[in-house]
């Protein structure tokens, strides 16, 4: 028996919905044959599916998290919230703190979340890339799926959540921070980082 197809949209779908890492809600998927109500219901039996409703609790505790690469060259800060003070001091939330200052520091995204990307931005990203396989020769009905494929490319190389985790590629930074929200139970969000780079243009 074949495993039905499950796209990146179905995938997206479901973690919205429940708020569980990304890998879990393809597994769901496939495991459910595709049906989003199925997918849920198997999620909510792992005790996978409480991210989500923890969305919308504010995340005001925290920490301020910095990072320093070799002799100085390199330097991030990054704030990283939570619910409540309890939550801030534990190891699971500092040790997340120091692996995403250190993800900052590798990979050099722009933004935290997608919804940061400014739109003017995002369309002239779309326009390239519809002019290069247009350039290329490619027909119309191929060119929008050429563009949302390297849209997702331009989030995944610099939007922090969509990044693949330095420490374990199979995993998205947005996958660790659930996992460590559901560990703490609480609500944690990445609110802001700078990086600074020794000689780099202001």
């Amino acid at each position: 028996m074949t495993e039905p197809e499950i796209t990146a949209g179905q995938v997206k779908q479901l973690r919205d919905l429940t708020g569980a890492p990304m890998m879990d809600c393809k597994r769901a998927l496939v495991e459910a044959g595709g049906d989003l109500d199925k997918a849920q219901e198997i999620l909510r039996t792992q005790g996978k599916a409480g991210a989500k409703k923890r969305a919308g609790r504010q995340a005001k505790e925290g920490v301020v998290q910095s990072y320093v690469h070799g002799e100085g060259s390199l330097g991030v800060l990054v704030e990283v919230n939570s619910e409540t003070d309890f939550v801030s001091r534990t190891e699971d939330f500092r040790t997340l703190a120091k692996e995403l200052a250190m993800q900052i520091a590798a990979t050099d995204p722009r933004w935290v979340n997608q919804e940061d990307v400014p739109e003017d931005v995002l369309e002239s990203e779309r326009k390239i890339y519809a002019e290069k396989a247009r350039a290329e020769g490619k027909p119309d009905n191929v060119i929008e799926r050429i563009v949302e494929r390297q849209v997702k490319s331009f989030f995944s190389e610099n939007v922090l959540l969509e990044q693949d985790y330095i420490r374990d590629p199979k995993q998205k930074v947005s996958d660790l921070v659930s996992e460590v929200a559901a560990k703490v139970g609480e609500n944690i969000v990445i609110r802001r980082f700078a990086r600074f780079k020794l000689g780099e243009e202001v």
